[in-house]
């Protein structure tokens, strides 16, 4: 009886499948940057109420954050959704040429469009089955804005808010139908805004205190900071204001935005500190003063095997779904726009030799435009480069997530052709799936005890160094 609730709550997701894709290309038509998703928020409030769920907005404070709630008691599943585009992807849905509708503008160059509407599918359809089985639980799907430059999940593992949950499922769009496992790179971003005195350069500059002198001399600091961090850091940097463009002139302000990186949290946070000395220096060298203003900050991943290998199953059960002529067509002609390497985007291909070997024959060694096969199972505590705030709620309850096929093989991240993409049926299909998939292994979660205590089991075990949050305690979200 179990299996054919579930089977019937999995159905859901197609029966409303014209709801949810709607909800993904609205959003694709109107793209907001970070923490400024203020359409996308109200719309999913909208849609989450229309649902039946109980809706709470400016969730921890944060503008554009929210939560639907349906069911009560334990377990508490969360299923995470985001919404923000990237500034300066702006492109024509379905041109497999570079054609910006709005030169400069935003687009969905990560899909995120389609991540958080096929989140909400998946809570509809948990909903679905808590309402027809009568079982004790509560699914919430949140809202989570400004994963590209925000870190609002980060800004909500602060507060605790993740502690609630007994686990938390999400999923990314991506050239692949996979689950997601290993590790990443913690990240902070700090903004250092210099403050001197204007004067003419020429004239008088002795009375002059040139703030991007000191953006400059940080700079160099910096560069010889790199050979004194271990190989698993890094430190990005861009001037964000360099007081003008009147040689003639020293320069009263300037800014520099840093990220720093790091395998473990722990040592972003010390890498930080010593990025903050050297401003200290260069102010000091300069007599000039600056504000450092605290962007936001992520933990890097803690997997959980016990939920991938529920993912997994549930994927493979599912299956992937019919690729046809028209997505073979988009897909094939945006790869002619990119160059092919032959190896993958799929994680295990550089992780398992043998997995590795599979999957380029299941591609014919990556030739393929989609990659429409699931390739084997792989869990590991392997590290990939990148940075994500899912990382901060899997510190705090169990955590997985898979990946879907929204676009072709090999596509560069953050891409026009991923904005391309973002309303074809191929986009569509891998966000249905992901719906199917996530609601699937959260129902399993609810009702099967042995393999809830089993994945906490397992983060306890992975998280017993505790938790350290990049996010300082006076922080407040920021949009930059």
């Amino acid at each position: 009886m179990l299996d054919e609730m579930k089977a019937a709550a999995i159905a859901t997701v197609d029966e409303n499948a014209l709801l949810y894709t709607e909800v993904a290309d609205r959003i694709w038509d109107d793209p907001e940057l970070s923490l400024k998703e203020y359409g996308a928020a109200a719309l999913y409030c909208e849609k989450l109420r229309a649902l039946g769920f109980a809706v709470t907005e400016k969730l921890c404070g944060i503008e554009t954050a929210f939560c639907g709630s349906f069911g009560s008691g334990r377990p508490v599943i969360g299923i995470l959704g985001e919404f923000d585009a990237l500034s300066g992807l702006s492109q024509k849905a379905g041109a497999a040429a570079h054609d910006p509708l709005e030169p400069g503008g935003a687009g969905h160059g990560c899909g995120h469009n389609l991540l958080g509407a096929g989140s909400l599918a998946a809570a509809a359809a948990v909903k679905a089955w808590l309402e027809r089985s009568g079982m004790p639980g509560t699914v919430i799907y949140y809202g989570c804005p400004g994963e590209e430059g925000g870190a609002a999940k980060a800004f909500m593992a602060r507060e605790g808010l993740w502690k609630q949950l007994d686990a938390a499922l999400c999923w990314h769009p991506g050239d692949a139908n996979q689950t997601m496992s290993g590790t990443n790179n913690s990240c902070i971003q700090v903004l250092y805004k210099f403050h001197g005195v204007a004067a003419h350069a020429a004239a008088d500059p002795f009375n002059g205190r040139s703030a991007l002198d000191a953006v400059e001399l940080m700079n160099v600091g910096v560069q010889f900071l790199r050979e004194h961090m271990t190989d698993d850091c890094r430190i990005h940097y861009a001037i964000t204001d360099t007081g003008g463009v009147s040689p003639n002139v020293v320069q009263a302000d300037a800014s520099v935005l840093y990220m720093v990186r790091a395998n473990k949290v722990a040592d972003s946070v010390a890498l930080q500190a010593r990025v903050d000395d050297i401003a200290k220096g260069a102010a000091l060298m300069t007599c000039t003063t600056f504000e450092r203003v605290f962007i936001d900050g992520t933990a890097e991943l803690v997997p959980n095997f016990t939920i991938e290998k529920a993912l997994y199953d549930n994927l493979c059960a599912i299956g992937v779904p019919h690729y046809d002529d028209e997505d073979w067509a988009l897909a094939s002609a945006l790869r002619k726009t990119y160059p092919g390497s032959g190896i993958m985007s799929i994680d295990s291909i550089h992780a398992d030799p043998a997995i590795a070997k599979q999957v380029r024959a299941l591609s014919e060694n990556g030739t393929r435009a989609i990659n429409d096969f699931i390739p084997p199972l792989f869990s590991s505590t392997a590290f990939f480069p990148g940075s994500t705030d899912v990382g901060d709620v899997s510190w705090l309850t169990p955590t997985s997530q898979i990946v879907t096929v929204c676009w072709p093989a090999g596509v560069p991240g953050h891409s026009w052709q991923i904005v391309a993409c973002g309303k074809s049926a191929l986009a569509h299909k891998g966000m249905l799936l992901a719906g199917k998939v996530l609601a699937a292994t959260a129902i399993d979660l609810l009702h099967d005890a042995e393999l809830l205590a089993a994945a906490k089991a397992e983060f306890a075990e992975r998280t017993e160094s505790g938790y350290v949050c990049p996010i300082e305690p006076d922080a407040v979200p920021i949009a930059l």
